[in-house]
């Protein structure tokens, strides 16, 4: 089921050329389930009419605030209860100003300010405009206000121009809408992921690597932080978009991942190593490329690569962390050994072949308290309820002896 089925939210537009991409964002959002209500300023109706809209929800749009087709004349009261929340995009400038300063000159400003549930608003203005100092400061106040402010994004203008402004895509908003609804479960926590294969060069054509795709790693970065957390990923090569609002670092070998987890190490408080990082190297990398010749093929002495979950688990004053292993039999033995060799508080085992690649995971979680197996899902939700876990042993509510202890440990993979 959709994350957003049964949902009922209040769409506001108001005057821009983006009004033209919301007709594809609230088809997308009745695709999922979700009721729309559809306001719009005078200004809206100048780029986009509301028969479009109308058509687009399947319900009445509104336009004016005296519209009499609700029975007690109040539209502004009546749209917003038992809605689960307002959206107002595209945002103008002006709408800024007015709901800064709480006017209430229109249905849909009016509806804002007499709104019983949460409003999130995607800004979309010229680039000098939403870099004004008045602007800013608006935007400013409705953060404070405990608006919800989505974007604005950069790139290219109607106008033209190129800058920040621009208005997020349909896409872009539709997975923010899903992270508003998740619980906040990590909130104010700083959390450090890695994903990903590493690629270890053999010759500058050449590499040794693996068929992680990243998709677990990802997908956890972004459960992490639609539940509240400032989320840093580190990365190796992967052909995956960035999870929207997560920090990325991009690195190619295990020697980059690991400068790059321990100069960032410092700030989080949990450090999730989903990462497949090959465990060995090749000594010494030729600077040309091998060729094949009749001697056969070349000789390559390798060495190990270093432990970045164990480096990170002993550290002094180390983050909760929690291992990977990927395993191709007998999960429960190894991933169980595993976890406690390495004495870390969470270890999270799969089966290779069943999750490097595939969209869906069975996950099991090995601990303190014993073995914890989860059911068979996509690889979001098996991540959702991973970061759950995770948030009931960080903030000390979990299982009796689920914090474990923090020591060295040692390889790890994702997929």
């Amino acid at each position: 089921m959709s994350e957003l089925a049964n949902k009922r939210l209040v769409v506001g537009m108001t005057g821009g050329i983006a009004c033209y991409k919301i007709g594809e964002l609230v088809r997308r959002l009745i695709e999922q389930g979700t009721t729309v209500d559809v306001v719009m300023t005078e200004a809206a109706t100048r780029f986009i009419t509301p028969v479009t809209m109308q058509a687009l929800s399947g319900r009445p749009v509104y336009v004016d605030q005296w519209d009499a087709r609700m029975p007690n004349n109040m539209a502004h009261i009546n749209l917003t209860r038992g809605a689960d929340a307002v959206l107002v995009a595209p945002a103008s400038t002006d709408f800024l100003a007015k709901l800064a300063h709480g006017m209430a000159d229109d249905l849909l400003t009016t509806l804002c300010v007499a709104r019983a549930c949460p409003l999130l608003v995607v800004p979309a203005m010229n680039r000098e405009m939403w870099a004004n100092p008045a602007t800013q400061r608006n935007a400013a106040q409705l953060r404070a206000d405990g608006i919800t402010l989505l974007g604005p994004a950069e790139g290219d203008q109607a106008c033209g121009e190129v800058g920040s402004g621009r208005m997020l895509e349909p896409h872009e908003i539709l997975e923010e809408l899903v992270a508003h609804f998740q619980p906040k479960l990590l909130a104010g926590k700083r959390v450090l992921v890695t994903a990903g294969p590493t690629s270890e060069p053999i010759d500058p054509v050449r590499v040794l690597t693996n068929v992680s795709s990243g998709k677990m790693g990802y997908a956890i970065a972004r459960a992490a932080r639609e539940a509240g957390a400032d989320v840093t990923l580190v990365s190796g090569p992967t052909a995956l978009a960035t999870p929207r609002g997560v920090r990325r670092i991009d690195v190619t070998t295990a020697r980059d991942m690991l400068e790059a987890v321990t100069s960032n190490v410092s700030a989080a408080e949990v450090f999730i190593a989903v990462a497949a990082v090959a465990d060995w190297r090749v000594k010494e990398a030729s600077a040309r490329k091998l060729k094949k010749t009749e001697d056969g093929p070349p000789q390559l002495e390798f060495v190990q690569n270093p432990d970045i979950l164990a480096t990170v688990a002993g550290l002094p004053q180390p983050p909760y962390c929690v291992g990977f292993a990927a395993e191709t039999e007998d999960l429960g033995r190894h991933a169980a050994e595993k976890r406690a060799r390495k004495r870390i508080p969470l270890l999270v085992g799969n089966l290779a072949q069943e999750a490097l690649g595939h969209d869906d995971t069975t996950l099991v979680l090995y601990d303190d308290a014993g073995e914890h197996p989860l059911a068979r899902q996509p690889k979001l939700a098996a991540a959702r309820q991973l970061i759950a876990e995770i948030s009931r042993r960080v903030l000390g509510s979990g299982p009796a002896g689920a914090q474990g202890t923090s020591a060295p440990a040692g390889s790890h993979a994702g997929s």
